[in-house]
């Protein structure tokens, strides 16, 4: 018969054996509760994908009606199609004389052009002009009324004919600025 101290040797053996066991059997555990917690994500997605099946066989039945109603309004449209062939040979014998005046137009639309060129000349010396002039005699008119306001007695001694003056000065400056500037042009 085994002593106790053989038996305590065995079970001390035992023991150490079975510890990696349990290591593993606890690592196993481990694993089984991640790959359930897989499967119920798993359940959980088959669920909605077959919520989505569902609505998809839906959506594919109403299309089966919509193509039998495209299908009867396709025949219609043939017929359709029958006529605007008709109504194109039509329509090519209008882009005919469509395409001749549009010769005419263009050469008009080029006259126009030059039309425009001029007029844009034109606008810029006046711009200019509205510029220099209005801008400056604004500017002599705000200095009067600025003097007017600073020194009463200044003032009054400045002749309304001497702002004429620098105004009409200024218009006459301007207009052979515009004289010079037409000379250079030609």
């Amino acid at each position: 018969m085994l002593e106790t101290r053989d038996l305590e040797m065995i079970a001390e053996v035992v023991t150490r054996a079975i510890a990696p066991l349990r290591k593993d059997i606890a690592e196993l555990k481990e694993q089984v509760i991640t790959l359930e917690e897989r499967m119920t994500a798993l359940e959980r997605r088959m669920t909605a994908l077959e919520k989505r099946v569902a609505v998809l066989e839906e959506d594919v039945r109403v299309l089966k009606e919509d193509v039998r109603i495209l299908k009867t309004d396709v025949s219609g449209l043939k017929e359709d199609v029958g006529i605007l062939k008709t109504d194109v040979g039509g329509l090519k014998e209008d882009v005919g004389i469509l395409k001749t005046d549009v010769g005419g137009l263009k050469e008009d639309v080029g006259g126009l052009q030059e039309n425009v060129k001029d007029l844009q000349t034109d606008m810029k010396g006046m711009k200019v002009t509205l510029e220099n002039e209005t801008v400056k005699g604004i500017h002599i008119i705000a200095e009067g009324h600025l003097d007017l306001s600073r020194k009463l007695d200044l003032a009054l001694m400045k002749k309304e004919k001497q702002e004429m003056m620098d105004l009409r000065i200024l218009h006459l400056e301007n207009e052979v600025q515009h004289i010079k500037e037409k000379m250079d042009i030609a």
